[in-house]
C-alpha cells in the first residue's frame, strides 16, 4: 500500500488577538491628543488676550464711566468689573466667562460683545471666502504655468505680478479700486454691503448676505450684494493669489525636476499630462496647508480693506472698538480671530493626514 502526501490549503493568517484593540486605542489616543493640543492652544490664546488687555495703555474703567467721573464712582466701577482682584483670579474669571460665551458688554454699541461678533463675523467670512476662491482659481494655474515655462516672459510676468501682491499696501489698492472701478468706470458698487434702500429688507438667517438673499428668493438684492462684494473680495483675492501662485510655482519646480517626470517625458507622455497628473498631483497636499494659511490670513488681515470699503465685518468692528477704547470688544474680536486661525490650521492638518497616508 502506498501513501500519497496530502497538502492542506494554506489558511489565512489569523489576526493577532489584541490587534484591533490596539488600533482602536491608538486612534482614541490620537483623537485625545488632538483635542488636548486644541485646548492648550486656545488656553494660550486666552492668556495672550488677557495679557494684552492688562498692558495696553487704555483704562477700561474710564472707558465705562468717563474721565469726569468722581473717584468714588471710578472705584465702584473698578470693583464691579473685578479689577481689584489678584491677576490669577482675574484670569480665571476671564477664562470662565469666555467658555460660557460671556465676552462682556460693548461700550460702543451697548450690546453684548458676543451678539456683535455674531452679527459682524459672517460679513468678514463671506468676503474672505470669495477672496480665497479667487486666489485658488487664479493663483494655482498661474503658479503651474510659471513653473512649466520657467525663465520665459510668462514666468517673469507672473513673478512680477506676485511681487506686487507682497508689496502693494491693502488700503492703497482698495482706494485705487474705488477710484477707478467705482468713481470713474462705474463697473462696481461703492462702499458698504448693500445699497442703503436695500438695507434691512432681507431677514438674517446665516448672516451671509448672498446665502440669505437666495433663501429669501430676492434676486435683485442678491445681485446688488454680489456687486458690492466683488471689489473688496478682489482686493483680498489679489494678495492671496500672489502667495498661492508663488508657492505653487516653487512646489511645481521641485516636482518637475524629479526623475519620474523625466521618465514620463522620455516615454512620450503628453506634456499636459506630465504637468497636471505627474507633477501637480503630488503637490495638492502641500497646497492644502498653503491655502489654509492664506485663508486664515485673509480672515485676520481684512482690517484695512474693511475700513476702506466701509464693510461691516469684524475688522471694521475691531477698528471702531480700538478708537473708542472698547476693550471688551477688542479682546472679543481678537479672540475670535485667533480661534478661527487655530481651527483652520487644525482642519488643514487633518486634511493633510487624510490625503497623505505617510503623514498618519
Amino acid at each position: 500500500m502506498s501513501f500519497e502526501p496530502t497538502t492542506e490549503p494554506a489558511s489565512a493568517t489569523p489576526a493577532l488577538p489584541g490587534q484591533k484593540g490596539r488600533r482602536a486605542l491608538k486612534t482614541a489616543g490620537s483623537f485625545v491628543w488632538f483635542v488636548v493640543t486644541i485646548a492648550l492652544t486656545f488656553l494660550g490664546l486666552l492668556a495672550i488676550t488677557f495679557f494684552i488687555g492688562r498692558v495696553i495703555p487704555i483704562d477700561p474703567v474710564l472707558a465705562v464711566v468717563g474721565d469726569r467721573a468722581t473717584p468714588a464712582v471710578y472705584e465702584a466701577a473698578r470693583i464691579e468689573m473685578g479689577l481689584d482682584r489678584p491677576l490669577p483670579v482675574q484670569f480665571l474669571d476671564y477664562v470662565t466667562d469666555v467658555l460660557t460665551g460671556d465676552f462682556g458688554m460693548s461700550v460702543s454699541t451697548g450690546r453684548p460683545v458676543i451678539s456683535d461678533l455674531a452679527r459682524v463675523f459672517p460679513a468678514t467670512l463671506e468676503m474672505a471666502t470669495i477672496g480665497i476662491l479667487m486666489g485658488i482659481a487664479i493663483g494655482v494655474p498661474m503658479g503651474v504655468v510659471a513653473a512649466a515655462r520657467q525663465g520665459s516672459w510668462v514666468d517673469q510676468t507672473i513673478r512680477v505680478f506676485g511681487l506686487l501682491g507682497y508689496s502693494v499696501p491693502a488700503f492703497w489698492l482698495g482706494l485705487v479700486g474705488l477710484a477707478v472701478f467705482y468713481a470713474r468706470l462705474r463697473w462696481a458698487s461703492g462702499p458698504g454691503r448693500l445699497d442703503i434702500f436695500y438695507d434691512g429688507l432681507v431677514p438674517p438667517v446665516t448672516g451671509l448676505m448672498l446665502v440669505d438673499t437666495l433663501i429669501a428668493g430676492d434676486y435683485d438684492i442678491f445681485w446688488n450684494a454680489l456687486d458690492h462684494l466683488i471689489l473688496p473680495a478682489s482686493v483680498l483675492g489679489f494678495f492671496s493669489l500672489a502667495y498661492i501662485a508663488r508657492m505653487t510655482r516653487s512646489f511645481m519646480l521641485d516636482q518637475l525636476s524629479q526623475e519620474f517626470v523625466t521618465t514620463a517625458r522620455v516615454k512620450g507622455v503628453p506634456e499636459r499630462v506630465v504637468i497636471w497628473r505627474h507633477a501637480f498631483y503630488p503637490i495638492r497636499i502641500q497646497l492644502i496647508t498653503v491655502i489654509g494659511l492664506s485663508y486664515a490670513a485673509l480672515l485676520e488681515g481684512s482690517v484695512m480693506v474693511e475700513t476702506v470699503f466701509s464693510w461691516p465685518g469684524i475688522g471694521n468692528y475691531l477698528t471702531t472698538a480700538l478708537l473708542n477704547a472698547d476693550m471688551n470688544a477688542v479682546l472679543g474680536a481678537t479672540l475670535v480671530i485667533g480661534a478661527v486661525f487655530i481651527f483652520i490650521n487644525k482642519i488643514s492638518d487633518v486634511l493633510y493626514r487624510v490625503l497623505d497616508p505617510r503623514a498618519r
